[in-house]
Order: C-alpha cells, then sequence, then structure tokens
C-alpha cells in the first residue's frame, strides 16, 4: 500500500535521465528508417514517438498506404522503389501481410525496433523543451509520456527532428516555412495561384464491414447534415472505405498545427455525415448490412512547418532531374499539390504532374542550415512548397531517413558534423555506406574497390541469353497500345519475331524507342518505326529494326493498339525484363498522355507502365541478335538494381541448381557476405488497403547454400523473401574460395542475382 499525506510543496513526476549517440523525435517511418539504419551502423539511438505505435501516416491509427516513387505503378518510373530498411520493411510487410491489414505493419515497425539493441524506444512521449548548449547547437531535450507519468531528460550530441511538425527544429530556432513561395522565389511554374491555397490539409479514413444482418445507423449531432456541401459527393460511392477517400481533406486555410484539433472535428463531421448519407438516404439499399467499423481517431497530416538546409529542393530540380553531387535519396512521386479547402472545394480533389524518371535529393535537404547538430527528416526536409508535393511522401521520407541513419553514426565515429559530410571526400563515403545497405542512388554505384568479390575470378554455372521469350502465354488484345522494355546494346540491328492472331486483313505499327536519358524509362525518342501487312488468322511477323541505339540503354519495344490484332504472351519472367502498357491510372493522373498547362514546367510524355501479377506477361518474341545482358560480370559492378542495363546475373532456365564460384589467387579473411536478391522494385508493395497477389516475389531466391573452398558448408538458407541478405561468419573464416549454390524458386523465373559484396 501506498499513502502520502498533504505536501507543503508540489509533488514532481518520476524523471528519468538518458543519453545516447543520437535522438531521433518522431517514429513515423522517416524516424523509424532514420534510427534503425543508426542503431545497425554501431551508435545508440534513442527513439521518441508520441503515438503509441510506430508509422505515423501508415500506421492503423492513420491507415494511409505508405507509398514513394513507384507511385502504385502508374508513372514510367521502372524499378524505383525505395531500397534499404524501408525496403525491407515493405518487403517483409508483403511476406506477412499481402492482404494489407495496418495492425499488422505496427507490429512488423514494433518488432524491427525493438530487435534492434542499440535502440531505446519511448512510446507515448512528447517532446515539449530543449535546451541549447549555444546559439547553433542543441544540449537536451525535456519529453513527457502520459502512460507512465515520467518525465525524461534526453541528452545527445545529435539530433533528428521526424516529428512532423518539426517541435524540436522550431524550439531550437531553426529557420523555416509554413505555406507557398511567390512564383519570383524560385521560377517554379506550378506555384499555386492565388485561390487555390498555401497548404496541403488533413485526412481521416474510415472503414466498415458487413455484419450478414441489417444494421441501422444514427449519426452524431456533430455529423454534417447537407451532403451537398461537398461538391464531389456525386462520386461517393459503396464499397469505397481507407485510402479511397485520401481527398476527405480539410485544413488548408487554417494553421495546420495549432488548429489541427478543430481540424478533426471537421474531418468528424464529414465522414459520420458521409455515412449518414450512404446508410440513411435511401440510394444505397446494399448497405443495409453495413456497419462501420473503424473510424480514424487522428488525422493524417500532409503540411504543416518545412525547414531550410543548405539547399532547398525546388521544381525544376525534380523536373529536369538535376545531378547532385550530394545526392543520397531519390524520390519520384508526383509533384501532388490540393486545393486548400479541401473536400469543400470545387476544384480538382488533386493536381499532380509527373518528371519523366525519378530525381535525385541532395544531402544538403537534410540539415538545417542553421543548427548545427540537427538533422530534419520526413515532410518537412528542406523543399519548396512545390517541390514538397512530391517529397512528402511516405516510402519517400523513409528512405532520406535512411541517409540521415548513417551520416548521423558517421559523425559520431569520426568526431565531425553533419554539415562536414558535404565535403567530396565524405559525401563519398557517406554514399558508399548507404548503398552497402541498400540504398541504390541514382548513378552511384557501390564502389568495387572496397569489394573483396570484385578482386576473385567469377565462374557461373550457366548465364542466360535471351534469344527466345517463349510462346507459351495467352494472347494479349491489343486494344492499348502495349511493348516489351529490353535491356539493348547500342550499334546494333535488332529483328524480333512475335505471333499474331489478326480478326481480318491489318497492319501492326512497330517502333523501337529509346529515352532521351539514358537512365529514364520514358520512351521519347523515336529510333526506328515498321508498318507490317497482316494476313487474318494466326502468323508470326518478324520485325526488323534498320536504325540502331547510339547508348546501351533499355530499349521499348512499341506496338500501337489495333482491336483487330492479338499478340501472344509467354509465361516466362526474367529479371530486368518487363512489358509495359499505354493504358490510364487515374488515380495518379495518368491519362496515357501527360498533357500538363502551358508554362507549368512540366513536360509532355506518354505513359508506358506494366500491370501487376498475374497480368502482365511478356510478349512472346524470338529476338536476333541475343540479348546478352545477364553477365557474371554484373554481380560486382555496383548496382543492386536494373539501372541503364539489367545489372544482374541471371541463369539459364534450364540450370534448376545454379552455382557462381568465387576465387582468390590467395587467401581472404572474410568478414561478411552480403547478397542482394531481386524483389521486383516496380512492385509498389502498398502497405495497406490494396492487397498484393503474391507473399512472395517470384524473383526471389528462397534457398542456397555457401560453401568454402573445401566443399564445407558454411550457411544454409533455407526460405529467403528479402532483397539483402547478409551472413557473418561465427568464427574467423580464411578461405581462396567462395561457392554459391541456389535453387531455382519458380519454374518460369529464372534464378538471378544482382550483386555480391564481401569484406
Amino acid at each position: 500500500m501506498i499513502q502520502q499525506n498533504l505536501s507543503p510543496v508540489k509533488r514532481v513526476n518520476k524523471i528519468v535521465t538518458l543519453d545516447s549517440d543520437l535522438i531521433v523525435i518522431g517514429g513515423g517511418m522517416a524516424g523509424t528508417c532514420a534510427a534503425i539504419t543508426a542503431a545497425r551502423s554501431g551508435i545508440h539511438v534513442i527513439l521518441i514517438q508520441d503515438r503509441p505505435v510506430l508509422g505515423g501516416n501508415a500506421s492503423s491509427e492513420v491507415r494511409l498506404w505508405a507509398l514513394g516513387a513507384t507511385s502504385h505503378m502508374g508513372n514510367n518510373n521502372r524499378w524505383s522503389r525505395e531500397g534499404g530498411v524501408i525496403d525491407e520493411i515493405l518487403v517483409e510487410n508483403l511476406y506477412r501481410n499481402k492482404e494489407g491489414n495496418a495492425i499488422i505493419l505496427d507490429t512488423i515497425l514494433l518488432e524491427k525496433v525493438i530487435l534492434e539493441p542499440n535502440i531505446t524506444l519511448l512510446l507515448n512521449t512528447m517532446v515539449y523543451e530543449l535546451e541549447k548548449k549555444d546559439e547553433t547547437n542543441i544540449s537536451s531535450l525535456k519529453a513527457f509520456c502520459s502512460q507512465n507519468s515520467t518525465e525524461y531528460a534526453l541528452s545527445a550530441p545529435l539530433f533528428c527532428d521526424a516529428s512532423g511538425d518539426g517541435i524540436v527544429g522550431f524550439k531550437a530556432g531553426a529557420s523555416f516555412r509554413m505555406g507557398a513561395e511567390g512564383k519570383s522565389e524560385f521560377g517554379e511554374g506550378f506555384t499555386p495561384v492565388e485561390g487555390y491555397g498555401e497548404l496541403l490539409g488533413h485526412t481521416i479514413y474510415f472503414y466498415t464491414k458487413d455484419t450478414g444482418h441489417p444494421v441501422k445507423y444514427i449519426a452524431p449531432s456533430y455529423a454534417l447534415k447537407d451532403i451537398t456541401k461537398i461538391p464531389r459527393f456525386g462520386s461517393i460511392k459503396t464499397g469505397d472505405t481507407g485510402c479511397n477517400f485520401w481527398w476527405f481533406e480539410y485544413g488548408g486555410r487554417r494553421d495546420t498545427i495549432h488548429d489541427t484539433e478543430e481540424i478533426k472535428w471537421e474531418l468528424w463531421s464529414v465522414v459520420y455525415g458521409v455515412w449518414n448519407y450512404l446508410k440513411n438516404s435511401g440510394k444505397f439499399p446494399e448497405n443495409e448490412n453495413l456497419s462501420l467499423e473503424w473510424v480514424g481517431t487522428i488525422p493524417g497530416k500532409r503540411e504543416s512547418r518545412r525547414f531550410e538546409g543548405p539547399y532547398m529542393l525546388k521544381q525544376q530540380d525534380i523536373v529536369e532531374q538535376v545531378h547532385f553531387d550530394d545526392a543520397v535519396s531519390f524520390g519520384g512521386w508526383a509533384i501532388d499539390l490540393h486545393p486548400a479547402d479541401g473536400v469543400f472545394s470545387k476544384l480538382s480533389p488533386c493536381n499532380q504532374y509527373h518528371s519523366k524518371g525519378i530525381y535525385e535529393i541532395p544531402y544538403r535537404c537534410f540539415l538545417s542550415k542553421d543548427i548545427e547538430n540537427l538533422f530534419i527528416a520526413g515532410r518537412i526536409i528542406s523543399a519548396s512548397h512545390v517541390a514538397f508535393g512530391s517529397t512528402r511522401v511516405m516510402a519517400t521520407s523513409g528512405h532520406g531517413g535512411q541517409a540521415i541513419g548513417i551520416a548521423a553514426a558517421l559523425c559520431c565515429q569520426s568526431g565531425l558534423k553533419p554539415v562536414d559530410f558535404t565535403t567530396p571526400k565524405n559525401i563519398k563515403l557517406l554514399q558508399q555506406k548507404l548503398n552497402i545497405a541498400g540504398q541504390s542512388i541514382p548513378g552511384v554505384p557501390i564502389e568495387k574497390s572496397e569489394n573483396l568479390a570484385a578482386k576473385a575470378q567469377i565462374d557461373a554455372s550457366s548465364t542466360l541469353s535471351i534469344s527466345q521469350i517463349p510462346f507459351d502465354g495467352s494472347w494479349y488484345d491489343l486494344n492499348f497500345s502495349a511493348g516489351q522494355l529490353l535491356p539493348l546494346a547500342k550499334e546494333t540491328q535488332y529483328s524480333f519475331e512475335i505471333m499474331v492472331d489478326a480478326a481480318r486483313a491489318t497492319t501492326l505499327v512497330a517502333e523501337l524507342q529509346v529515352s532521351s536519358k539514358i537512365q529514364n524509362y520514358t520512351p521519347d525518342c523515336l529510333v526506328d518505326k515498321q508498318t507490317i501487312n497482316l494476313e487474318t488468322g494466326v502468323q508470326q511477323v518478324k520485325i526488323t529494326f534498320s536504325n540502331t541505339l547510339k547508348e546501351n540503354q533499355y530499349g521499348f519495344i512499341l506496338f500501337r493498339s489495333n482491336p483487330e490484332v492479338k499478340i501472344r504472351c509467354s509465361e516466362k519472367r526474367i529479371t530486368g525484363v518487363v512489358s509495359v502498357f499505354n493504358k490510364t491510372n487515374p488515380a495518379v493522373n495518368n491519362f496515357g498522355t501527360q498533357m500538363p498547362p502551358e508554362n507549368s514546367g512540366f513536360d509532355t510524355f506518354e505513359f508506358w507502365c506494366p500491370e501487376r501479377r498475374p497480368k502482365g506477361q511478356n510478349f512472346a518474341m524470338n529476338i536476333f541478335p541475343s540479348l546478352i545482358c545477364f553477365s557474371k560480370e554484373n554481380l560486382v559492378n555496383g548496382y543492386t538494381r536494373p539501372y541503364i542495363g539489367s545489372n544482374a546475373w541471371v541463369a539459364d532456365f534450364n540450370d534448376t541448381h545454379s552455382s557462381i564460384t568465387l576465387t582468390w589467387d590467395k587467401t581472404q579473411k572474410i568478414h561478411s557476405v552480403t547478397l542482394f536478391f531481386d524483389t521486383d522494385f516496380d512492385h509498389p508493395m502498398e502497405s495497406s488497403q490494396m492487397g498484393h497477389p503474391e507473399d512472395i516475389i517470384p524473383f526471389c531466391v528462397r534457398s542456397y547454400k555457401i560453401k568454402d573452398d573445401n566443399e564445407n558448408l558454411l550457411y544454409e538458407e533455407k526460405d529467403n523473401h528479402q532483397t539483402i541478405n547478409n551472413w557473418k561468419p561465427g568464427n574467423e573464416l580464411n578461405t581462396k574460395k567462395l561457392h554459391f549454390e541456389f535453387d531455382q524458386s519458380v519454374t518460369n523465373v529464372p534464378t538471378s542475382l544482382f550483386e555480391i559484396y564481401i569484406d
């Protein structure tokens, strides 16, 4: 029993004092990825989250799917899913939770964090004060946990603000912005016009369930009474739940920080008013058995403060795909702005346009220009309001958080400041560490000089050359234009023999196109065009392109739409080879061709995107000459996904127990072996609601063995599903040879591997 008498002085809460190398404020995707990456790099991290779960807008409290450069597979950013920890999380979520239950994602994120011994996690804990060592350095934070009535005194040499509203940056006095810049500052063509508004609002979702019997609904008094106040109310329909209602947005005319509670009540009014309309208007009798299963209790925030770094990303950097020597991350979501009136606006609920490919984000955008020991992460990074329209999404935010995590570790280990890693020598070190962890910075390969595998003789049991994509699949009706994306060689004249079925005598228009920037996958340069006369019925057609490519890069063999024609497809799927279609995806403003407003600063181009499995079969064809693009040398070229070329070693289809052998002239001391597998970086892996056709990507090697020069088994994996596998020998390993044996995982997919990194 505890009993205390009246105290003559005020009582104080329990106070816990903690020291760390890095304190991360905010447990959304950015903060979580930053904390995990830093901890794995060898420093101690305190991760502070003011909510009971991690994940921020992706958590079960909000339930927005995490997404980034892949943009629902609705843009031309091939193989662009963010790598590293954010990829590890999404792949694990696919494996455990392909149905997209946000509650399961909560458990995965929590598990990832608590399994790191270098992380101290403080949930339900809010930072409310800080102390500064001097004008430009933070020394400590004060935080309070409402669940255990404990105050925390937290100190560290480095801090990362990933809090969404930037509470630490704000309290520290760092320069920030809120709202849209004028067009004169950066010359951005997409600067919002007067009346559109300067801020994006918040959103609250709801989910329903079928109870199997009639359910009545009586709306609360604060529910919206007049549904016509929502100009788009006519588009509301049965079956839409969760992220389908991303446009239930409000708050862009308010202070999106201090008015959040009032904004939440307005959104509750909308949600419960819409449900009252669906249940009681008489227009939706199919809803009789439906009940509300869940309504968000906190809004998902889109925009508030943005902090100024040594560099501020702008629209031109995204659209023109500007190269930065200090690139540490990339993005690819459309520049996606919303009218400030949100759900009550008569304007389109979003206004988004894409670039022709992914864009780089420089390290300087993750620093405060004022506070020397403060990193900034997530939607508050240094970007203009227009550029923020793309950088704000969660997978992009998580990817940037990883750069901060490793930068912080390098600072602690070297005694340098965050800004010191903007120098050419130090940024190369940071980029190397990031890429080994799977970051895949555009145009920056893993440095071969540090990879023992690159110093070995490499032998492969077989190597696939593509002379044929077999004619064993279904038929594709050419109602929409379609094509095959292939890694082609420069100055090579190619012929392709396909099988077609023509309903009558007609013509087939075939084109060979490439991207004007060799790293892109937007076909905007016509190399050659052929028109082929077809007879009625099934026939084989040979297409020879006279003109050739000027560079080694991906080429598009395109077939323009003709409803009278079908093309034979293939059951076979191959790493780095994909079919593409000129269809539409209105959810991301893809209507086949991007037609931006005049002087908006965007390009006009066609969209050519894959279809999700089990659709999207490759087009069957004989290829002359064969494609020699999967050599064993790719295993040490430093790229861990398709980029300009396939960058993969692929075994022959018939080599079901393939192998790679590394042999050195002299004995090597092996500290670790890292293998980079193919988990289809085209797949967006939306974290919730959508659902996915498989729990393990078919290209991914599931079982393999590693043996030494005496054929001793060193390591065996029987159930892999992850992109990156890292093995560290338990005892000192000295050997002149490593032998890797791989089992083919899926019969219609040959074994593949992107990279072997050994140190």
